[in-house]
């Protein structure tokens, strides 16, 4: 997904709103998560958005998102965000990451089975395996043991 920064979208600092990135990022990720699923799904949670550098009016945003596993009904995909001054086209600040995890939806809006990730290289089985470590840490958080 690309989008560029408009003066409406930012703050009287001349940056993003981290509102509007995050907005931005949702739908990536959404979209993602419905290819691989072939179904409607729901945001469940955002488990961990950074912003590591600043995002400015006039810059190009890229955003690249990848179902990283699946899991019985969920899916965590994540979100790569880069940015392009226009003036420099092709060279990219790496600035924001974020993991969220979506939840397929059948017909009657409950929970639905999703089909398996299956890694194309090793990148993708880095990905998976870190999801699933990220995954258990969510649980352990939600079961008050983190």
């Amino acid at each position: 997904m690309t989008e560029v920064v408009l003066p409406g979208d930012a703050n009287a600092l001349g940056t993003i709103f981290g509102g509007k990135l995050m907005q931005w990022v949702d739908i990536a990720a959404s979209v993602a998560a419905m290819r691989h699923c072939g179904r409607p799904v729901v945001t469940a949670s955002i488990d961990a958005l950074h912003f590591l550098e600043p995002v400015r009016v006039g810059e190009v945003v890229v955003i690249q998102a990848q179902v990283n596993e699946s899991f019985r009904t969920s899916m965590e995909v994540g979100v790569r965000v880069e940015v392009e001054d226009p003036r420099q086209p092709g060279q990219r600040r790496y600035t924001t990451k974020a993991y969220l995890t979506f939840v397929a939806l059948d017909e009657e809006g409950r929970p639905t089975p999703v089909p398996p990730v299956t890694p194309e290289n090793e990148e993708d089985l880095r990905r998976q395996h870190e999801a699933r470590a990220r995954r258990q840490a969510r649980q352990a958080m939600r079961r008050g043991h983190g």
